[in-house]
């Protein structure tokens, strides 16, 4: 495969435009970029990245695009809707979804590409917006080999652990149980931590300290439990309630098609719906905490 002479991105909101930003400050190429949001292009303009007029003209001026959308639907119109990539797409070209989506839809666009010649890598990211302004996301990629090697530079400019798990709707898989597992480890930490607050016992921060140092010790305690979770801490703006949902929805979606019942997640659904019942939808998912059930 060829060397792309510009990069195209479209989707540049909360996690894209960092993602972008960092690509066109270390990829050593031009960058395209395309959105709605006129705030975020300006701001990017900045570091030198062009705005796009269309899909289209995405399609005409670059030779690998990545992308980073909301999920499924806006990932299915930009791809394969009308006016959309594949139907603008010359043989040879790249797609690199970094969308978290179902795994049907990255099989059913790998198949779609192919048919035109064109190659297409599912590569949806962990971390979270730190990770993406840092450029220390976790990459978990889909696909051929070649398309892999011919991405992983760009992809390098975003993130540090870049793992090609399979072919088409491998790393959406891994993704989605990716955060099936963390969100339901949030949930076992939110029901540990409130019954420390309701026996009186133990210190909430105490208990999670001490938590660091034995065996109960993870990445989501650290990071979603003593940072987001104690009184005083949930974060503004980040990955909020029905963001996971969406993704804990597709891992779902998957294990029942596979014949799997999930009983944890299952019910993890459950405090989820109801965190979003109590208007907490747009709030940070630590917020599970404040759903939690008291016996009456």
């Amino acid at each position: 495969m060829t060397e792309p002479n510009m990069l195209g991105f479209v989707g540049v909101g909360v996690m894209g435009e960092k993602m972008c930003r960092n690509m066109a400050i270390k990829a050593g190429k031009p960058v395209l970029a395309f959105d709605q949001s006129k705030e975020s292009l300006q701001r990017l303009f900045e570091h030198g990245v062009e705005s796009a007029n269309s899909l289209a003209d995405v399609m005409a001026r670059t030779d690998m695009v990545f992308l980073s959308l909301p999920g499924e639907p806006q990932v299915r119109a930009v791809v394969l809707g009308k006016g959309g990539l594949l139907e603008n797409a010359k043989p040879g070209q790249i797609i690199v979804d970094c969308s978290t989506c179902p795994v049907a839809l990255a099989q059913e666009i790998a198949e779609a590409a192919k048919a035109k010649g064109v190659f297409f890598l599912d590569a949806p990211v962990s971390r979270g917006t730190k990770a993406a302004e840092n450029g220390t996301l976790n990459f978990m990629v889909g696909g051929d080999q070649a398309s892999f090697d011919a991405a992983k530079p760009y992809i390098e400019t975003m993130g540090v652990d870049i793992i090609l798990c399979g072919g088409p709707g491998a790393g959406q898989t891994v993704k989605l149980m990716n955060n099936m597992i963390v969100v339901q480890t949030v949930r076992a930490i939110a029901e540990a931590l409130k019954v420390a607050q309701e026996s009186g016992a133990v210190d909430g921060k105490v208990l999670f300290e001490t938590l660091t140092t034995g065996s109960a010790d993870s990445f989501v305690l650290r990071n979603h439990g003593l940072n987001s979770m104690l009184p005083g801490t949930h974060p503004a703006k980040t990955f909020p309630v029905k963001y996971i949902k969406k993704d804990l929805g597709y891992a779902l979606e998957l294990a029942e098609s596979c014949g799997v019942v999930m009983t944890g997640a299952e019910t993890t659904m459950d405090l989820l719906n109801k965190a979003e019942a109590m208007e907490f939808g747009d709030r940070y998912y630590t917020i599970i905490i404040d759903a939690l059930e008291k016996r009456g």
